[in-house]
This record gives C-alpha cells, sequence and structure tokens, in this order.
C-alpha cells in the first residue's frame, strides 16, 4: 500500500467519511464533478483513474472519442464543507484513456508543463503568483433570454441605488459609488460573510491573508490568498471560488466574479502578482528602476510585448471588455510604473525586503481560467527574459488624465 493512500485512509476513517468526490476543471474555467461511496476508493482508483463523457464538457472531446479519465492527485484532498455526507474531495488530472497520456487540453496538465519548461530554461525552478480575485455579493438575481425577451436584474441591500427604497426598517448605510472601499460596518454590511468565508477556507488548507470591501457599491469584495507556486495557486483559485460562492448561497446570495456586473461603478479584477525564484533566492530585486532587476524588466517587456495576446486568455468574456475602460482603476494603456494604479503593470513599493519584490500585472479579471492566465503571463515573461525584451519608459502618471498627444506614445 503507497504512503500516499495510506494518508488518505486514515483521513478517512478520522473524519468518518462517507463520500469520494472527483473535482476536475474545465476548458473555460469551471470545475465538474462527481461523486461515489467512499469504499470505491482504492489504489486502483488512484492508479487508473475513473472514466467520464469527454464529449459533454464545454471545449473537449467529440462524441466519437468521448470516453476520457480522471486520475486523483493524493496531495490535494480536502474535506468538501458544503456536502451533507461527510465528504473526502480530489481534485483531478485528465488523461486520454488510450494512450494514458494526460490530456492535452486539461488545464492543470497545461500548467504543469509550463512549470516544466520554467525548469528547463535555467532562469529560475520556481513562479510565485498571487491573484486578487474580486467578486460582487447579491441579494437578488433575475436573468432571461427567450425569443421575446432578454434582460437581467440584479440587487444589493447595500446598493446605493436602494437609498429610496421603503425597507423595514431603511438604516440608511449604503456605500457612495466609487466609494466602498475599506468603510467600517455598518457601511460595511457583509462583512461578516466574509469573515465566514474566510473560516471555511481555512478549514480547506487556503492561506488567506486579508478580507475587506472593494471600491464599488452594490456588494463587491475582496479576500487575497497568500501566493504559492503556479499549480498550487491555480488549484487554491478554484477552491477560493468553489468557497465563497456556497458560503453566499448558505445565506440565500448570489456571488458573481464576472467583471463588470454594474455600469458607472468600478468593476472586479483579478490582479495577479509574480515573483520569479532560484534556490530559494528572490530574481526580481535589484537595482534599476524601483528597485528591481534587470530580468524582471525584461519579464514585464515580455508581458506588455503579448498583452494583446494574453488578454483573450486572462480576460476571455465580452463583459471583460466593459471592465476595461478609464476612470475604473483598469488599466487601459500598456505601461508600467512604481505604485501606478492606472498603469497595466505596476511595481508595489510597500517594503524595501527583496523578498517582498515583484510585479502586479493589473489586466485580468476573475472570469478567466486561471491555470491558462498564470500559465500564459510566465510564457509571455520568460519570453521577454530569453529575448531580453526592453519594456520601455515607465510612466509615472495618471494615465488616464495623460493628453492625446502623450497617450500616441504609449
Amino acid at each position: 500500500m503507497s504512503k500516499k493512500f495510506e494518508s488518505l485512509k486514515k483521513l478517512v476513517a478520522e473524519n468518518e467519511i462517507k463520500m469520494l468526490d472527483l473535482k476536475f476543471q474545465d476548458f473555460p474555467g469551471q470545475w465538474q464533478h462527481f461523486s461515489m461511496p467512499i469504499a470505491m476508493m482504492d489504489e486502483t482508483l488512484l492508479e487508473e483513474g475513473a472514466g467520464f463523457d469527454g464529449s459533454s464538457i464545454r471545449g473537449w472531446q467529440g462524441i466519437n472519442e468521448s470516453d476520457m479519465l480522471v486520475i486523483p492527485d493524493p496531495e490535494s484532498v480536502f474535506i468538501d464543507p458544503f456536502m451533507k455526507p461527510k465528504t473526502l474531495s480530489l481534485i483531478c488530472d485528465v488523461v486520454n484513456p488510450l494512450t494514458k497520456e494526460k490530456y492535452s487540453r486539461c488545464p492543470r496538465h497545461i500548467a504543469q508543463k509550463a512549470e516544466d519548461y520554467l525548469k528547463s530554461t535555467g532562469i529560475a525552478d520556481t513562479a510565485f503568483f498571487g491573484p486578487e480575485a474580486e467578486f460582487f455579493i447579491f441579494d437578488n438575481v433575475q436573468f432571461e433570454l427567450s425569443e421575446n425577451s432578454a434582460f437581467y436584474f440584479v440587487d444589493s441591500k447595500e446598493g446605493r441605488w436602494n437609498s429610496g427604497r421603503d425597507e423595514e426598517p431603511n438604516l440608511g448605510h449604503k456605500p457612495p459609488y466609487k466609494g466602498g472601499y475599506f468603510p467600517v460596518p455598518p457601511l460595511d454590511a457583509i462583512n461578516d460573510i466574509r469573515g465566514e468565508m474566510v473560516m471555511v477556507m481555512q478549514e480547506c488548507g487556503l492561506n488567506v491573508e486579508y478580507h475587506h470591501h472593494e471600491v464599488a457599491t452594490g456588494g463587491q469584495c475582496e479576500i487575497d490568498l497568500r501566493f504559492d507556486s503556479l499549480m498550487k495557486m491555480a488549484d487554491s483559485l478554484m477552491l477560493y471560488k468553489y468557497i465563497v460562492k456556497n458560503v453566499a448561497l448558505r445565506q440565500n446570495q448570489t456571488v458573481t466574479f464576472m467583471p463588470k456586473p454594474l455600469y458607472n461603478d468600478n468593476g472586479s479584477g483579478m490582479h495577479v502578482h509574480q515573483s520569479l525564484w532560484k534556490n530559494g533566492k528572490p530574481l526580481f530585486a535589484g537595482t534599476e528602476y524601483a528597485s528591481v532587476s534587470e530580468l524582471a524588466l525584461h519579464y514585464i517587456g515580455g508581458i506588455l510585448k503579448h498583452a494583446s495576446a494574453l488578454t483573450a486568455i486572462t480576460n476571455p468574456t465580452l463583459n471583460s471588455y466593459k471592465r476595461l475602460v478609464p476612470g475604473f482603476e483598469a488599466p487601459v494603456n500598456l505601461a508600467y510604473s512604481q505604485r501606478n494604479r492606472s498603469a497595466a503593470i505596476r511595481i508595489p513599493m510597500y517594503s524595501s525586503n527583496p523578498k517582498t519584490k515583484r510585479i502586479e500585472v493589473r489586466f485580468p479579471d476573475p472570469s478567466t481560467n486561471p491555470y491558462f492566465a498564470f500559465s500564459a503571463m510566465l510564457m509571455a515573461g520568460l519570453d521577454g527574459i530569453l529575448n531580453k525584451i526592453d519594456p520601455g519608459e515607465p510612466i509615472d502618471k495618471n494615465i488616464y488624465d495623460l493628453p492625446p498627444e502623450e497617450l500616441t506614445n504609449i
């Protein structure tokens, strides 16, 4: 019996687990799953996997080649906090049943290939990612698309548009438009539900740094996870979304990660902090602009060069481009800068510690597939390093306020 299987069996016995749930991600970035009695979990399952219909998963197989396998990853284990029979969850890799090779469209496989390529270059051995996935919590969501009608309606008790509504009682605590950043309760009416989300995340093994209300009215939030390596962070972000949505559902509320659910207020971005390390040493710290290394500047150059292509992955929906407009802290010009939140890439300047030196790519949003987004940005950055791509001069001004003649030079 393998040590990994022994560890799972011990966890099952100690927690009186009744069911096993196998989760995997589809091409657009949603978790799929199926469950079985825990008695079905054996070493054969861990080694050979379980079958499913790949033709019913978006973007995958045709019906004539539909048989696929999922192979559970024992290191991804967590006890599912939302399923009534006590359930052990494992994240899976997707495998071709004929060749036994990992499926070319499996998001985890693509992420693993990106990490392997990084090591093969000799540039670094680890790429760390720290996404800031923002979201809205709504009290009411309605929508319809039919032959004779199309509409959507979202509502939040803290939405500024409800300041005149006849509630029982209407206590008047409604964050103003673009005025929801960091208020204390009662203006922050959703502090407690975020706290509950954080507690569940910690129970599932996620490393949370902090949570807060975000800029927009109507329930915009952010919960930040501590940075981790590419694959681990992508797995963590999927679990993060799963927890956020289901904790809200328990309170009869709905979470959306869509980039721009409300017109004329800030949208939800997913700024992604990134750094490269080798042998335990940070490679982005240096003596160039903003105390970064030449390697970091070339990494920035690669992302800026490939940004137009990257947005097809990091901003994959039509709604993504409703967010990327001037005046809402979302970048619309390809520039980099220190401290500057109007730039596409910001270099944070909170600390002089070399271990904290990183870049923040600000144009991605949380509708993206994190395995693809992190992998694509890493590959673009590595191309910048390998080809010594010059990012140009930094723009240390509010880019939104620049006159047209200056904008043409960006």
